[in-house]
């Protein structure tokens, strides 16, 4: 495989039109992928936290759900992220 064939394959799978730009988008996407694999880490983490609320929540004879409390966590990532 010659470097052009290289080139053009890393340039065509970014959507970029110069090396430099496909490099640039490359490592990009690799520090995005590690985000997402941190942020689903922490999604997860939260889940396993809501359920031990949930569940104490339902063992002392209240609802499964606070809406009140999910609203003020829903206006929360409307604030902050749009």
């Amino acid at each position: 495989m010659s470097s052009t064939t290289t080139a053009t394959d890393t340039t065509a799978a970014t959507g970029a039109r110069t090396d430099e730009a496909a490099a640039l988008i490359g490592g990009a996407r690799e520090r995005i992928d590690a985000l997402d694999d941190r942020i689903i880490g922490l999604i997860q983490e939260r889940m396993a936290v809501s359920a031990v609320i949930q569940e104490a929540r339902i063992t002392s004879g209240g609802r499964r759900v606070n809406l009140s409390r999910e609203t003020a966590v829903l206006s929360h990532y409307r604030d902050a992220l749009g």
